[in-house]
């Protein structure tokens, strides 16, 4: 836990540097020239208490209240538009300081006139507003606070990360105020000063508010890839890998092409299956629990239908099926849902039925066997032995050579003769450059319209001028809800991908029928459009993932899909 806490509150310090906070930095210096001296303890004290609560309980409070985790972002961007026209209007300015006036008798009155609480209260707001561009340590307990997973050591990481990223905050703050304060001329003209600080905090509100923040990072990473590219692989070392190896959360990956392996060894009992639904492919339809299985080697797959990278290992999990299921070899997938219309037991039998799936497949809708095993990803796969420990684990595609190396050691262990077997030596080579695209407002990042998301709302959206690579834009009528993007009759959607194929999560919407009109870089497809689209048109029916692009090798373009009439509804993106 020490390397941890020490090399995150290093990644904390060097974050300052990081192009995903420009947008927030206006809102520190604006805020160090305004208010009493003990405003800048204020701001960072706000800023610790909120960076790291939020970061570890947001996942939490959004899931109890039923709120979108957008509103909280909505109630900051406020907050700093208001202090921006405190400074830019006095009368505003006057009606603050009546309000902080009700709460100060709970505040040491010295404290409250120098401007601390005010501090907290801008600090409270950045730390909501603060989206460093984190390395593995804070990506990994990220990862486990949305599955509900906080435990004492990721709080002492967070807040290691939270200090380190208040220094430089702090010392920007201090040396703001001091070069104001040191400065006649400046000091003559505070009053003017502080008006076009005022408007900066503004603008920098209204463009966090309309995501301008997120086109300007693009923007930023766009004309300079190389910027801030180093400041992660501080952390990217051994002793680093091994703690959180230790700590149980591994790196997410954005490139699953690249998984996480680890050597035959014990790492204690399996946990028993919990189902949550239905089990199929069961011979004689009878269910069987781990104990059950005793003496033969399990091969447990985390998987969920619209998910490509889990869709691409099940032709070799088949084979592994076919090759070794007399040997003592059972596969067991469980079907972990990303999206609520995976949880029907209907269209999970459809993809199983789809992919030819030949082993058993049992539902995990309440995601009870998937926190057993403190599992985070799609796909995963876990490797029992004959005594029930389990012994190997990968996460992502690739490493088929090696999963079967592990199979057919535990088989041997367990008493059977493999060597007559060869182990095959296909190998996964991930050719997208751009990562899953989520078109619910609960995971949407990257979206280039200028609208905000107002959450199961119809609103008018437009292509902006300036569309970067790996995003996409809406033109026209779209209700974005939690999950997926519900489009109107006429709308539009354009894509900017570096991929060999796309894939679309979609259904039809009120059991409709719905099409879409396919556009690969101003043209209709014909040869490279996917299994799906015949003529140029796919239609939407069932509730899977649809191929659109097919071709013969990886490349930058630009896809544009015509929504024919309004009967679809659009989940996530994917790439081959």
């Amino acid at each position: 836990m020490i390397v941890l806490i020490i090399f995150s509150f290093i990644a904390g310090v060097v974050t300052i540097l990081s192009p995903c906070i420009l947008p927030v930095l206006p809102i520190v210096l604006s805020s160090s020239l305004s208010g009493g001296k003990r405003r800048p303890i204020g701001v960072i004290v706000g800023f610790i208490l909120s960076f790291t609560f939020f970061t570890l309980f947001l996942s939490l409070i959004v899931s109890l209240l039923k709120i979108p985790a957008e509103l909280l972002r909505y109630f900051a961007v406020l907050t700093i538009f208001f202090f921006g026209l405190s400074l830019l209007i006095p009368g505003t300015q006057i009606f603050i300081e009546k309000i902080f006036s009700k709460i100060s008798k709970y505040v040491p009155q010295q404290t409250n006139r120098e401007g601390f609480l005010g501090g907290i209260l801008i600090g409270l707001s950045i730390g909501l507003l603060w989206t460093p561009c984190v390395g593995p340590i804070l990506a990994s307990v990220i990862s486990l606070a949305i599955t509900g997973t906080v435990s004492s050591t990721a709080f002492f990481i967070t807040l290691a990360y939270s200090l380190g990223t208040a220094i430089p905050m702090f010392i920007i703050l201090k040396t703001g105020r001091r070069i104001f304060v040191a400065s006649p001329g400046l000091i003559s003209r505070t009053k003017n000063i502080q008006q076009v600080f005022g408007v900066i905090m503004i603008i920098t509100a209204i463009m966090i508010f309309f995501n301008l923040d997120r086109s300007l990072q693009s923007y930023l990473l766009d004309k300079f890839p190389q910027y801030g590219v180093g400041l992660t692989k501080i952390e990217d070392n051994e002793k680093v890998r091994s703690a959180l190896e230790d700590m149980g959360g591994k790196v997410k990956q954005q490139n699953l092409g690249r998984p996480m392996f680890k050597e035959l060894q014990n790492l204690g009992p399996a946990p028993e299956l919990i189902v949550g639904g239905q089990w199929f492919n069961l011979a004689g339809n009878k269910p069987f629990t781990l104990q059950d299985k005793r003496g033969e080697v399990i091969l447990i797959d985390f998987w969920t239908y619209t998910c490509i990278n889990c869709i691409r290992t099940l032709p070799y999990l088949s084979s592994w099926h076919e090759k070794y299921k007399d040997k003592g070899l059972t596969i067991i997938g469980v079907h972990s849902p990303e999206f609520e219309f995976e949880k029907e037991a209907q269209n999970v039998q459809a993809a199983i039925d789809d992919f030819k799936i030949p082993y058993p497949v049992m539902q995990d809708n309440d995601f009870a066997t998937w926190r057993a095993y403190n599992n985070r990803y799609w796909p995963a796969k876990y490797l029992i032995d004959k005594d029930g420990n389990i012994r190997y684990y990968h996460f992502g595609e690739g490493d088929y050579d090696k999963t079967e190396s592990a199979i057919q050691a535990l088989l041997a262990e367990a008493g059977q003769d493999l060597s007559q077997m060869k182990i095959g030596n296909e190998q996964y080579k991930t050719v997208s450059a751009t990562p899953e695209l989520y078109l619910g407002y609960g995971r949407a990042e990257h979206l280039s319209s200028p609208e905000k998301i107002i959450p199961n709302k119809l609103i008018s959206y437009t292509k902006p001028s300036f569309f970067p690579d790996n995003s996409f834009a809406f033109e026209g009528g779209v209700v974005v809800g939690e999950e997926y993007s519900a489009p109107s009759s006429g709308s539009k959607l354009y894509l900017k991908f570096e991929a060999k194929d796309v894939y679309l999560v979609m259904r039809s919407k009120n059991g409709q029928s719905g099409s879409i009109r396919v556009i690969l870089d101003g043209d209709v497809v014909g040869s490279n459009g996917g299994e799906d689209v015949k003529n140029g048109i796919v239609t939407i029916q069932n509730d899977r993932l649809y191929k659109l692009i097919k071709l013969s090798e990886s490349g930058r373009h630009e896809l544009k899909l015509e929504f024919l009439d309004g009967n679809v509804e659009l989940f996530a993106f994917t790439f081959g």
